[in-house]
């Protein structure tokens, strides 16, 4: 995939798991392992939800399986779930986005959120069907 290959920036990819009750863990590691081969840029490091839930409890991170977008910038991009299917498509995307550090927004938007006061979370729930 071409657009991995030219990220601007490197992307950590911090996936989550555990190793007990989680019938989509080891088939999203193995689709994020072949994800990771195609940057150069990209890295996948594996943590376990449980025995390390002091880090992902700072990410934010409840289950598994899980992944979290870290780069040198204030990236917050969290998906919960295998991202196997459609959802790989944004995924990569998100990637993209972490990497270039922008966000895409309009001048417009961007004086919006700057006037935001305190901490929001957004939250995007997605499907294929």
């Amino acid at each position: 995939m071409a657009l991995l290959a030219a990220l601007p920036n490197p992307v950590k990819l911090s996936f989550y798991t555990q190793s007990i009750g989680c019938e989509m863990c080891l088939p999203a590691k193995q689709a994020l392992d072949q994800l990771v081969s195609l940057g150069e840029k990209l890295t996948l490091e594996e943590l376990n939800v449980v025995l390390d839930k002091d880090r992902a409890a700072a990410a934010g991170i409840d289950r598994a399986p899980a992944v979290v977008l870290e780069t040198s910038g204030d990236t917050r991009i969290r998906f919960l779930g295998a991202p196997l299917g459609y959802e790989m498509a944004s995924l990569v995307e998100a990637i993209r986005l972490a990497s270039e550090g922008d966000s895409g927004l309009a001048p417009e938007s961007r004086a919006l959120v700057a006037q935001v006061a305190q901490p929001i979370r957004i939250e995007v729930y997605t499907t294929p069907t």
